[in-house]
């Protein structure tokens, strides 16, 4: 199994960022000085890279190397160009599937979901370059793995690709238990995005507004919501169904 690589030194990282590498993530010691840490933080910032600015303890538990206050961890996949895979899958005749991901955290809910999302033909996956979990080790193994068998691409913002799917014809469904609407009533037999929120705070409601349908899964029990991973699967089997 392809496992993330970690890469350490001021450097090294910018040379990483300058060849095009997928950084899922840059880790800089907390009021690191010089003028090669600016050009380092400068250019993360130039290419929306995701920074975390922690004490020196968490960089020491990466390595005993010489770090110089910096580390990165990168991809190990190569993630897809977001327009032209939509562009793609229209061309192609399919009846576009599309998944997005709004700020998942859970590396283990984000392999479960590629693996369920591999298994039901999603065309693809989006996520936000900030703030949702990284494709790594655990994902990987989580999507038994999948992640090798579906584009994941990664957007500045969801809402932008909501609006770009939706010039593109493609409805927009939220899954969401503010919804008045179940998730049965909703024809998805045409081009469909569904759209998964984060564990602990659901779809942002800035997304909410942008699309085309709410929708919910019937609960029966005391407990108001399911496991993100879970939610997805039924999400996704029920347009297998109707599309059967």
């Amino acid at each position: 199994m392809k496992k993330e690589t970690e890469i350490f030194g001021i450097r090294s990282v910018i040379e990483a960022i300058k060849s095009g590498k997928e950084i899922d993530k840059i880790f800089i010691q907390k009021d690191l000085q010089g003028s090669l840490a600016k050009e380092l933080i400068a250019l993360a910032k130039k290419n929306n890279n995701t920074v975390a600015y922690v004490p020196v303890e968490r960089l020491n538990r990466f390595s005993s190397k010489n770090h110089q206050g910096v580390v990165a961890l990168i991809s190990p996949i190569t993630f897809a160009d977001f327009e032209n895979l939509v562009i793609q899958t229209i061309e192609s005749g399919k009846n576009p599937l599309f998944l997005i991901l709004d700020q998942l955290s859970d590396v283990r809910n984000f392999g479960a979901i590629i693996r369920t999302a591999e298994c039901t033909g999603v065309d693809g996956i989006i996520i936000q370059k900030k703030g949702g979990a990284p494709v790594n080790a655990d994902t990987i193994k989580t999507s038994a793995g999948a992640v090798y068998n579906i584009p994941i691409c990664k957007v500045d913002h969801i809402k932008d690709a909501i609006f770009y799917l939706q010039g593109s014809g493609v409805q927009v469904v939220a899954a969401t238990e503010k919804a008045s609407e179940l998730l049965y009533d909703i024809d998805l037999s045409v081009p469909t995005a569904i759209v998964m929120g984060s564990e602990g705070k659901g779809v942002s409601p800035s997304v909410l507004k942008t699309v085309d349908h709410l929708a919910k899964i019937p609960m029966k029990g005391e407990i108001g919501s399911l496991n993100v991973s879970v939610a997805c699967g039924a999400f996704l089997y029920e347009i297998t169904r109707q599309r059967l």
